[in-house]
């Protein structure tokens, strides 16, 4: 009754405020359409009320929102016959000012299963109904038809038109389904609807929206927000009543990336839901245009961190080479160094983005977590820091003191591509903003994004090497940058030690000694190719053919190494004095459950950036005194070797890789996110221990 008189005040606002720009002419067309033309005595048809709606205008749901009224069809039909109850196809959420209503625009078809009685004659009746409908633009209009439809009755009815037949399976395909995975609510402040699925967890989703059966249920216009965690999707609302019930009914609609919507009908009970990052993460509200900038400021910032320092200096003893040589040579290193690192973050980027449209979730670093490509980026490594000490040289760039005259444009962009692979287990701040967003987006917007972020790696570079007035800063070439080259190796060699630690995490011992082995097999061939370079001619033939036996010795023995995938992960990260679990989605939840603040840690061996903070932030008896006498549960996501609830935690708050650091203060349903360069200062006074 409440609706009707509200309906009606509306009616009589339109009318004394709009009367003389609305046209008198009906703004719902209304037939009815059967799927059949013919039906056996007792058996059923389908019948649709279709609404032809005028263009800017739009009808109502079985729950119209803060104003309104639903379809009503009243049927007038031969004796025996019943009508089933008005199938509801899913809405859309309709703005008007401050309300906000669930309705239908352009073309409706409203389902109802009508069945003839078994004694009925054959023959032709005719269906009727009086249907009423309200119809709202600025103004709104109650308006009514009477519709009718024949029918004939037969014992051996004819089959449906094929195209009658596919507008409803169309029409059908908008009717919610049951949901098959249990979802319960959690209300304390907000209202947090969980749908326990694994598989929505893993569907790029472009959108979420619950519609209540209800009305006065949930804060109608206030904006719903949806997150992925471990388990599922979590979808946060604002309650309209502090009181919800035991149960909350209504429709969700899921809308994929590709546009298809798949409707599902909830019956949710009062429970737990997971925590989830609404509002908080750091690809939250970001436009292309802002992605872009933080991308760039990321890719400038990824130049400082530790695992890039080694092949940067390479590329500025290359810069100081030609800093007072070649103006054009200068330019054209500088730019190809430019053009192999952008180009290196592209492939990255349609990398990303092809195995996230397969339905894998990976992210920044993924590469990381394969054994084979660690072991092949290890060997990579090492054979660099053979040539910087000399070992061999590259055909082409030129020996010894040559170094010091000569260049090349194609050094130059390998040593970009180079930079960008050493640069992948880090991320620089601003970085995971930008790519949270990017993983979020159309292929196309994504890959805007990596351009972006190699473009401002390869900044500093590039503008050393256009600007003469910066180059005049550098010091002259000379015998000195021999020396120099020859004590980058020793980085190199660093490099490569550490990335065959993080592979001795993603195997067994055997795999790791047939590794150790083929560097021997590398750095013996190496080491003849490279004192036969200045040979006779023989014999730099000997030493071409022992760089083509390890070059195809090589190939041959990876794939025993990309084996080591099966063994079972071990605990890869030396986390120092906090005692600690490992994180799991069920562990968080039942931690939080007992009204215990957490502290996650998402981090990975091969991440430089994480070890770092596990040393600076970590590491002391200080903030191991903190988390104790604070009672504070320190779960750490070992993302070493792919883990799918990681890769969830991480989605949930809108990262593509690690490190992430979480406070879950007790009692309060949203995490802290910590800085991803951190320091002890951080960790205690987000623990409020300062």
């Amino acid at each position: 009754m409440g609706r009707l008189v509200l309906a009606f005040a509306i009616y009589l606002l339109g009318v004394a405020g709009a009367a003389a720009q609305i046209d008198s002419e009906p703004k719902v067309q209304a037939r009815l359409i059967a799927e059949t033309g013919e039906v056996a005595p007792g058996g059923e048809v389908s019948v649709a009320l279709e609404e032809i709606i005028r263009p800017g205008w739009h009808t109502y749901w079985i729950n119209p929102g803060e104003a309104g009224l639903p379809t009503e069809i009243k049927w007038s039909l031969p004796p025996g016959w019943r009508a089933g109850p008005i199938q509801w196809p899913y809405p859309k959420r309709l703005p008007v000012g401050t309300l906000m209503n669930y309705g239908y625009e352009n073309k409706v078809w409203l389902l109802t299963d009508l069945t003839a009685p078994s004694d009925t004659k054959p023959g032709v009746v005719v269906l009727k109904a009086h249907a009423g409908w309200l119809v709202c633009k600025e103004v709104c209009i109650p308006e009514e038809a009477d519709v009718s439809l024949p029918l004939t009755v037969s014992a051996t009815p004819s089959s449906p038109y094929p195209t009658i037949e596919d507008r409803f399976a169309s029409a059908r395909a908008k009717l919610p389904s049951p949901s098959p995975w249990p979802v319960t609510f959690h209300a304390s402040g907000n209202l947090d609807l969980f749908i326990a699925s694994p598989e929505l967890a893993k569907s790029p989703l472009k959108s979420a929206v619950f519609f209540p059966l209800a009305g006065r249920t949930i804060t109608d216009f206030a904006p719903q927000q949806v997150a992925t965690v471990a388990d599922g999707l979590v979808l946060r609302l604002k309650p309209a009543k502090a009181n919800i019930g035991n149960l909350l009914s209504g429709v969700l609609a899921l809308e994929s990336n590709d546009g298809s919507v798949r409707a599902l009908t909830i019956r949710a009970k009062p429970g737990s839901a997971p925590p989830a990052a609404f509002g908080q993460s750091s690809a939250a509200g970001l436009t292309l245009v802002l992605a872009l900038l933080l991308a760039l400021l990321g890719g400038i910032i990824l130049n400082l961190m530790p695992c890039v320092l080694p092949v940067l200096a390479m590329k500025a003893l290359a810069i100081a080479r030609q800093a007072h040589g070649s103006r054009r040579e200068a330019v054209r290193e500088s730019l190809a160094y430019g053009a192999g690192a952008i180009l290196s973050f592209v492939l990255f980027g349609i990398a990303i983005v092809l195995f996230r449209q397969s339905g894998q979730a990976i992210g920044w670093g993924f590469q990381l977590q394969e054994p084979m490509v660690v072991a092949g980026f290890a060997l990579l490594i090492f054979v660099v820091g053979l040539n910087l000490s000399g070992v061999f040289e590259v055909p082409g760039v030129g020996t010894g003191e040559a170094l010091t005259r000569r260049g090349g444009a194609i050094g130059s962009f390998f040593t970009g591509v180079l930079a960008v692979a050493v640069a992948a287990p880090c991320t620089a701040p601003f970085m995971a903003a930008a790519l949270g967003y990017a993983v979020t987006q159309a292929a196309s917007t994504a890959l805007l994004v990596f351009v972006a972020l190699g473009t401002g790696f390869a900044l500093p570079f590039v503008l050393i090497g256009l600007s003469p007035a910066l180059v005049r800063w550098l010091p002259r070439p000379g015998p000195w940058m021999l020396r120099f080259r020859q004590f980058l190796a020793f980085p190199m060699y660093a490099t490569a030690l550490w990335l065959v630690w993080v592979f001795s995490f993603q195997t067994e011992p055997a795999r790791i000694l047939l590794l150790l082995a083929l560097a021997l097999i590398v750095a013996f061939a190496l080491w003849i190719f490279g004192t036969t370079q200045a040979s006779p001619t023989r014999w730099r033939i000997l030493g071409w053919i022992a760089l083509a036996l390890a070059v195809i010795a090589v190939p041959q023995f990876l794939p025993q190494l990309h084996a080591a995938r099966l063994a079972p992960p071990r605990g890869s990260v030396d986390l120092g004095v906090i005692p600690f679990r490992p994180y799991t989605a069920a562990l968080l939840r039942d931690t939080r459950a007992q009204n215990r603040p957490v502290f996650v840690n998402a981090t990975a061996a091969w991440c430089i950036t994480c070890l770092v903070n596990e040393k600076v932030a970590f590491s002391s008896a200080k903030v191991r005194d903190a988390f104790a006498r604070k009672h504070v549960a320190y779960l750490v996501g070992d993302w070493t070797n792919r883990n799918p609830e990681i890769t969830a935690l991480l989605q949930a708050y809108g990262r593509t890789g690690v490190p992430l650091y979480l406070y879950f203060p007790p009692g309060v349903q949203d995490a802290r996110i910590l800085p991803q360069v951190l320091t002890e200062s951080d960790v205690l006074r987000a623990i409020g221990s300062q």
